[in-house]
């Protein structure tokens, strides 16, 4: 790399930081996702506003290929992998074992029906419009399944906890369903892109060793593999757990807060690694690295994961939400009428679905509504959805302009109606006072961080 192209992977880089951290600090001000406003400072930096006002100067900094396109691209793929280990690490915290039932039946409902309909409106669409350069309508079908039927635990979370509804029955209910979605849906995103990755050319991974070829053969290998790789990393996770831990040992010691940091990168990136060869998503393996720290007893604000979480949420996290704004083309690659029958056919499925759900939970129909509402928000895991089925060539430009909009449309819907559902006092009966007259407006007490997604 020369220093000319060194110059401009360090600019672009830094653009890229300023302005998510700047238009996410702005949302946060008036109580919205600031994941949100990382997005729009990566907008106005890509081809939807920059590259209209100076093509020359935006195709310099951001280049499609090439050296200087490498740097920023790595730094978009080491974000996701760490959001995706947070988001893990956080299922601990939020998981609740209380209202077993009605956790199991909202999930249920509030996943399957969805998934379903996901699977037939490919039936009903032409996927000719919307499958991306991979050309597999099987990995586009859950895809979209998968769009439907997801939900936010970072954004959900958040927003619950700014209204002040976050230790109530309802935020523990609502928490408790995401965690079974995600898991369930992670994995299925995960065989999605293993066939993908299985179909390339460059003869690598232990699908090509085995000599996996048909379509059916490669489904069926790589929904084996995600759970077996799963269940796999449970048990070592469980034999690991039962090991003596070491001692505090000085700043440079294994056993120290920056030892401890370092090992769990190198294990985060030696599983994203392997799930490379064996045909799992990356994303999933950082998500199951995470998820099995929260069920050791690690959480987040324990010092060596707060560390992580911390510088990660400082710099990689806010670029890979940058970098997914930079690949939003509002001008070229965007259907409207597309996008408002799919946020439709999405909310009304989802929300549809988790209000049955909640009836038939015997919740009464005012928190079956608000279940519903909350449960839609799709957030980060909805946007990281759709950026790792369009780096994968499963969605094109537009069905993936039409999924990060869908994920922003929903959280913002969420957030307010669960901001008037606590306006009308519906959350009183657990201590949740209705906010006073002078209250209104006021801008939100607690910093909102980059991982709100």
């Amino acid at each position: 790399m020369s220093q000319t192209e060194l110059c401009r992977v360090l600019l672009a880089l830094a653009l890229l930081l300023a302005a998510a951290h700047a238009t996410g600090r702005l949302f946060a001000r008036f109580r919205q996702p600031p994941v949100i406003g990382e997005i729009l400072g990566g907008l106005v930096l890509g081809p939807t506003v920059l590259g209209q006002l100076l093509p020359g100067v935006e195709n310099w900094l951001f280049p499609a290929k090439g050296p200087v396109a490498f740097g920023p691209a790595l730094v978009y793929q080491l974000g996701m992998l760490l959001l995706m280990f947070t988001a893990g690490v956080e299922m601990r915290t939020v998981f609740s074992r209380k209202d077993g039932r009605s956790v199991a039946v909202i999930a249920v409902a509030g996943m399957a029906v969805p998934f379903a309909i996901g699977l037939l409106a490919v039936k009903v669409v032409d996927t000719g419009d919307l499958v991306g350069p991979a050309d597999d309508v099987t990995a586009l079908t859950l895809v979209l399944a998968c769009a439907i039927a997801v939900t936010s635990i970072p954004v959900i979370s958040r927003i619950m906890l700014d209204i002040g509804i976050i230790r109530t029955r309802f935020a523990k209910v609502v928490l408790s369903v995401a965690v079974v979605e995600d898991v369930v849906l992670n994995v299925i995103l995960s065989v999605a892109l293993g066939m993908v990755a299985g179909a390339g050319s460059d003869g690598f991974g232990l699908a090509h060793t085995l000599g996996v070829g048909s379509a059916n053969a490669s489904a069926a290998y790589h929904s084996v593999a995600s759970v077996v790789f799963f269940v796999v990393m449970a048990l070592v996770a469980l034999a690991l757990r039962r090991l003596p831990r070491p001692a505090r040992g000085g700043p440079a010691g294994a056993g120290s807060p920056l030892g401890a940091v370092a090992v769990r990168m190198a294990v985060l990136l030696a599983v994203a690694a392997s799930c490379v060869y064996l045909g799992v998503a990356p994303m999933f393996g950082a998500f199951v690295v995470g998820l099995l720290s929260g069920m050791a007893g690690q959480t987040s604000r324990s010092e060596p994961l707060g560390q992580l979480r911390g510088f990660a949420a400082g710099f990689f996290i806010p670029v890979y939400f940058a970098t997914v704004g930079l690949k939003l083309d509002l001008v070229h690659s965007f259907d409207l009428w597309f996008t408002v029958g799919f946020i439709l056919v999405a909310c009304l499925a989802k929300a549809a679905s988790a209000y049955v759900g909640a009836r038939l939970a015997s919740r009464s129909k005012a928190e079956s509504l608000d279940l519903a509402v909350a449960l839609n928000a799709r957030g980060g895991p909805g946007i990281v959805l759709a950026t790792v089925s369009f780096d994968a060539g499963i969605v094109n430009a537009s069905l993936f302009t039409t999924l990060i909009l869908t994920a922003i449309v929903t959280s913002q819907i969420a957030g307010w109606w669960l901001e008037r559902a606590v306006a009308r006092g519906a959350f009183a009966a657990e201590g949740v006072p209705a906010p006073r007259a002078e209250d209104a407006g006021a801008g939100t007490k607690t910093p909102v961080d980059a991982t709100s997604g």
